[in-house]
């Protein structure tokens, strides 16, 4: 619990009965003296006390508040990484078989899955139209039998041929429609500038999972 400090000043009437500062008794005189001397300093008359000027009449006090910390706004990145419910797997591998990173990478998000029982959208990527490409069909068989080695069957499988954009806003894109958890992404797609790494904070709004080789 928190704790703030602030001065308070707080206007004080003089007592009629008490002095400002009233004498203190001598430890050597008797009981009875003390009593005394104690009641004749209480007794004293309101003349013999020295004047109050407008600032001597406040008094500081010290006032404690307490302050409830506030519970922060923003999700704890720790808590993004246990609750996956859709997982994208971007495929911009133009090889007919994947190669060695793709095929980590449909492993890895295979797992996931299966781990946190979320679901899967595949998306294929291609700068050139679908009629440029004579093994397209073998690659999406391929992909598709990758994905059942990993134990998976349902999943979507989307493609994205020759719209003109950069692979790493058509992530962005698919991530932010669909409202996805997790990307999961090769590091070989960006080694082989498939994939602009810089780009990938500004396009995609969600955690993103990059493989080493």
């Amino acid at each position: 619990m928190a704790f703030a400090h602030y001065l308070l000043a707080v206007p004080v009437e003089p007592s009629p009965n008490f002095p400002t500062n009233p004498p203190k008794p001598n430890p050597s005189l008797s009981s009875s003296s003390s009593s005394s001397i104690s009641s004749h300093c209480f007794n004293l008359s309101s003349s013999l006390r020295p004047k109050h000027s407008l600032f001597s009449r406040f008094r500081r006090i010290c006032h404690k508040a307490k302050v409830k910390p506030q519970e922060p706004e923003v999700t704890v990145a720790s808590d993004a990484f246990t609750q996956f419910k859709h997982l994208l797997l971007p495929i911009t591998d133009r090889n007919p078989y994947p190669s060695e990173g793709t095929r980590q990478a449909i492993a890895t998000t295979s797992a996931l899955a299966k781990k946190y029982g979320a679901d899967i959208t595949v998306v294929v990527i291609d700068a050139q139209q679908k009629e440029s490409l004579p093994e397209h069909e073998t690659q999406l068989s391929s992909i598709r039998w990758h994905l059942s080695e990993g134990g998976l069957k349902d999943y979507n499988l989307l493609e994205r041929l020759g719209d003109g954009n950069k692979p790493t806003a058509i992530i962005g894109d698919v991530a932010d429609d669909l409202n996805l958890d997790l990307v999961v992404i090769s590091m070989e797609a960006i080694h082989t500038k498939h994939i602009d790494a810089n780009l990938l904070a500004e396009f995609i709004p969600c955690p993103v999972m990059l493989l080493p080789l």
